[in-house]
């Protein structure tokens, strides 16, 4: 069986509290969690246990029975440390969570490998397992260089069609890992080509920079839901293991304004059924939706 999820980026606007509420009213069974700003810019309450913002997520996923898989977001620059690393962990280990979101931001392939080795030890003290995600615009830009560090350092692989097409990834890239490096398998679809300018309404929430560059503006603020766009998300699916647990990554922020947070999660919960409802036996099991 597989679960279907929504990540914090779809609705950053959201606390995480009010995250799990409303996904778990649009039917989900999991959310992702940010507990840390991907952007120096972007804030964030103090999650770590015993916080007010930590008591209330625990009690709306008692409340509504949903699960954090996920969270995130560390980006591995050279200089990142402990001190960015545990307070998450922390966090994260209070909401039963698993897998800690990551960015290879570090040119430095060897280096990088021994961070990511420092943090995968300090996490599993935590239960929690890092995965690397390849970003279009960061070092670890391909699938291929993802698996080579995370298998060295003894981590897993996040996979996300975007990034997979903007980075010049491919199917066979993702058939090539070991089934075990793939905790999650987020969703989202777009252009196959690269917009060269794009223009979003909305603000970005939570103070979150852009910058300009049309791949981190498309990334952060204007993804497609499953299905609407051109990616090849069928074969993507495909290709995963049977139930890994599929996570929806569409930030819209236009759309998430017209709509409302729970009409969003609503469109893009169905939205997403329908593309997997489209894929044939070959997806191993079916979509959970209780």
């Amino acid at each position: 069986m597989t679960e279907l999820g929504i990540a914090h980026l779809s609705l950053l606007q959201l606390d995480p509290a009010d995250l799990v509420r409303v996904a778990a009213e649009a039917g989900y069974q999991f959310v992702g969690l940010r507990v840390r700003g991907a952007t120096p810019t972007e804030t964030w309450p103090d999650q770590r246990p015993g916080s007010a913002s930590s008591r209330a997520t625990v009690a709306a996923l008692r409340e509504t029975g949903l699960r954090v898989r996920d969270i995130e977001f560390l980006s591995l620059d050279g200089h990142t440390g402990r001190e960015a690393w545990l307070p998450m962990l922390e966090a994260g280990a209070a909401f039963g969570a698993d897998t800690l979101n990551l960015a290879g931001q570090d040119a430095d392939a060897s280096r990088l490998t021994d961070t990511l080795a420092q943090v995968v030890s300090d996490a599993a003290d935590f239960g929690i397992t890092p995965a690397l995600e390849p970003i279009s615009y960061n070092a670890v830009s391909t699938v291929r260089q993802a698996a080579s560090i995370a298998g060295a350092a003894g981590a897993r692989v996040m996979l996300d069609p975007l990034h997979l097409q903007r980075g010049g990834s491919s199917i066979a890239d993702v058939k090539a890992l070991d089934p075990s490096q793939i905790p999650v398998l987020q969703l989202c679809d777009g252009p196959v080509a690269t917009p060269e300018r794009i223009t979003v309404g909305s603000p970005l929430p939570r103070g979150m920079s852009a910058d300009g560059e049309p791949r981190k503006v498309e990334s952060r603020a204007l993804r497609l839901a499953p299905g609407l766009g051109e990616f090849d998300l069928k074969s993507l699916v495909r290709t995963v293991p049977a139930g890994t647990p599929i996570s929806l990554e569409v930030p819209h922020v236009d759309l998430a304004s017209e709509l409302g947070a729970l009409g969003y999660a609503r469109y893009l919960h169905d939205e997403t059924m329908r593309l997997l409802k489209s894929v044939d036996s070959g997806f191993g099991g079916h979509v959970d939706e209780r």
